[in-house]
Parts: C-alpha cells; structure tokens; sequence
C-alpha cells in the first residue's frame, strides 16, 4: 500500500550533514548553486564547465542543508537517472531543498511531494501509464491544430501591440505564458469558463514566488493573498477531480481522476500533488523554451538565416534550442544504498543532484556545445527533459508548441530579434525568464 511521500520523505534535518567517504575531487564548486541571485544572469555555464573537468562529482555544501553532489558530465547523470534502484526520487523528493518546516507553505510543501515525479517503481509507472493517452504522437498530432491557431492569435496581439506602442514587445507577457497555459487547458479539458481562473492563479503564484525568493520583507497583507489563491487554486482542483469521478471525460484530468495505484484510486493528497505538478510542468518549461529560442536566435543570427532559407531545419533546431535552453535546470535524487559514481563513493542517505544544463554542454557529447548549431546531428540527444523512467512525459508537446510557435514567427516576422532586455527569476530550479523586450522588425 503506498503512504503519501510527504509522510515519509527523508527531510534534510533528519540526514548527518557532510559526506561521509572521502572526496575523489577535491577541488570546490566553481559557483555557490544554492545562491538564487545567481541564476538572475542565466544559468553559471563557465562554472559548470570548470566543474566538468576538474570535480565532475563535486560536494557542495548547503547553509541550511545536509550539502550534495553536484554531477555535471553527461554520462554520469544519464547513468544516475536510468538507476533508479540506487538513485531514489522517493526517499528525499526531486529538489535540492525543500526548506526549514516553520517556513513553508504546508499544503504547497506537500502537494509538491505527493506526485508521480516523486515516485519509485513499482508505483510510478502505473500512474505514468494512465497518463500516457495524452502524449501519444496520434494525440499531439490532433493537438497540433488547435496549437497552431493559438499561435497565430497571439502574434496577431503581438503585433497590434507593437504597432500601437511603435516599440518592443514583451514576448513572455503576449505570447510565452500564454500559449503553453493554453495547451495545457486544451489536454487537462478545463472548461473555457475556468480558464481565466487558472491562468490567473499560475500568474499570481509566479508573482508571490518571485516576492518570497528575494527575500524582501512580505507584507501581511500581501501573504494573506498568497495563501488565500493557493486554497483556491487547490480547492478548484479537488471540485474539477471529484467531479472527473463521478463523470469522466476524454481528457488527462479524467484519467488523473481514476488512475490507480495497487488497486486503490489516489489519496486526496496524491490528486493535490498531481494537480500542482500537471499545473506547473506543463507551463514553466515550454514558456521559457519558446523565449529562450527567441534569445538564442538573435545571438546566433547567422543560424537564424539558415533557418529562413530552409524551414525543414526548423524541426531540428527545436532539439538544439531545447539544448541550449535547458529550462529544467536540475533535478535530485537520494542514495538508498552506497554506491559509486566516476570513483567518488557516496553513502546512502546522501543527496545527488544532476545538472542538466551542465550535462548538454559536455564537450565530450556535443561538440563545441556553446554554439547553436540548428544542423546538429545528435541535438536530439539532449536530457532537458531527463531520461529514463521519469523523462518528462509531456516531451512530444513541448517540441510540437516550440516547432509549430517558430515556424510562425520566422515566416511573420523574419527580422524579429531579442533587444537585450530580459528578467531573470532568481530560481535555481528552474530558467524562468520573466520578461523578454522583442522588436518584431515591423
């Protein structure tokens, strides 16, 4: 019978701070990645470079926190991920940290244990199965037309507004957060009457997280409202679950509803925990994908021509851009036993936390991997969406919104081109770009 994680996840207070075997590379971390602010300039690629040649599997110490290991080649987070008897989501959960009790949000800490992505077999994969249906190529490729006329209304509002203010736009408010929200209401069957609701929520939970990660003293009032949207937005999930119960639906939200693990449906907490995750994977990513493309377009023009002169590369670039971007920047996962890795022992109990932006810049797999290359061979070979049996389920739709986004944008707006102005969330989890100035060349 499987407990709710959030029951039985190790916390951070409960694992000897330190490591316990001698280190194999002694050299330190090229950056502080537990420093928020760091990340407000991208991701530290230099460090994780320096990192990948010098301490591959690198102990980095926490402040608040047990400390970690640190992977930054390729193949060892490959190997780390296909693992999954020795390397647990379960035990610990998949962030770095999961801060101090008495200052956390409960229901939040919670539901973000309580979700497929903590899972271990012989649990996770009859909850990804259900799943499954939502993300076949035969479902993406149905999905596609309703994604592609999205497109073309955002970037008609895109350039109304350019046209009225006779300047930039902001590519992530006009057109980035919208249209992965969009996608996502279309696979969960969100009502359009709740819609406005739920992407109203998503901006408002940004917008707190923001405000807490800096570290600013919060107005009461202001905490007041956090705390009020997250009971709504989880109150909301519970009626529309429920309600998938009594009444399913061709949709993710029905089979989330009625999936089952060891023949029992899921705990109240398994739905608060799939709803928050289904809410936030399907939006973060694909969202600072389509803007990150955007960035790296204008900084490799010259990749940009080749695309204009021959849209069948637009397929591959999506691989590459992804590379490049990787919008998930890490996930962790805890030791159940001693094991090894690249000859540094770990003990069990210790926490291992894989970089993906490190991993798709490792030389050693994709040469000269600080350049764009929309003609590269194995771009498809990136682990932005991890690898194994917790590679990220909503893989094909986040290639198919970047594909069918980009071949609109080129066609409309060939001059297009980041302007240099971007914001940066101080996040270490995730490359969340706020706000991207864009001149449509119009």
């Amino acid at each position: 019978m499987l407990a709710n994680i959030s029951e039985t996840a190790v916390e951070d207070a409960d694992i000897a701070k330190g490591h316990k075997y001698p280190l194999a590379f002694d050299t330190p971390p090229a950056a502080d990645l537990t420093d928020l602010d760091l990340f407000t300039a991208g991701q530290p690629f230099e460090a994780f470079a320096t990192m990948r040649k010098q301490s591959p599997v690198c102990w980095h110490d926490e402040s608040e926190g047990a400390g970690f290991w640190a992977l930054t080649r390729y193949d060892d987070v490959r190997a780390t991920e296909l693992n999954t008897k020795v390397f647990s989501s379960q035990r610990g959960g998949i962030l770095m940290n999961y801060g101090r009790a008495d200052q956390r949000h409960p229901l939040l800490h919670r539901a973000s244990l309580d979700a497929m992505i903590c899972l271990d077999q012989p649990y996770h994969m009859p909850l990804r199965r259900a799943h499954m249906p939502f993300f076949t190529p035969a479902y993406v490729a149905n999905l596609k037309a309703r994604v592609d006329e999205k497109v073309g209304t955002l970037l008609d509002t895109m350039e109304a507004r350019a046209r009225d203010s006779g300047g930039p736009v902001d590519m992530v408010e006009l057109f980035s957060a919208e249209l992965p929200l969009f996608t996502l209401c279309e696979i969960l069957g969100v009502a359009e009457s709740d819609r406005p609701k739920l992407i109203e929520w998503m901006h408002y939970l940004e917008r707190a997280s923001d405000t807490m990660r800096k570290g600013e003293e919060i107005d009461p009032a202001f905490f007041g409202a956090f705390v009020q949207n997250v009971l709504e937005m989880f109150d909301f999930g519970k009626h529309v679950l429920q309600a998938r119960r009594r009444d399913p639906k061709e949709d993710l939200l029905s089979a989330i509803a009625n999936a089952e693990i060891d023949g029992s449906k899921l705990s109240d907490e398994m739905l608060d925990g799939s709803w928050l995750l289904i809410v936030f994977a399907g939006n973060d990513t694909t969202r600072n994908s389509l803007s990150g493309t955007m960035k790296l377009l204008t900084e490799f023009s010259e990749q940009k021509q080749m695309l204009l002169k021959d849209t069948s590369l637009i397929s591959n670039m999506t691989h590459e851009a992804i590379r490049m971007v990787s919008p998930v920047i890490y996930m962790r996962r805890t030791a159940t036993e001693d094991a090894e890795i690249r000859g540094q022992k770990i003990a069990e109990g210790e926490k291992v936390v894989m970089y993906y932006g490190a991993a798709n810049r490792d030389p050693d797999v994709f040469p000269d991997p600080d350049r764009m290359d929309v003609t590269r061979v194995n771009a498809k070979d990136h682990i932005a969406f991890g690898m194994g049996p917790h590679v990220c389920l909503g893989q094909r739709v986040a290639n198919m919104q970047l594909e069918v986004a980009y071949r609109q944008i080129l066609a409309r707006f060939p001059n297009a081109e980041w302007t240099g102005d971007i914001d940066i969330t101080p996040n270490n989890f995730v490359h969340a770009i706020a706000r991207l100035g864009v001149d449509l060349g119009i």
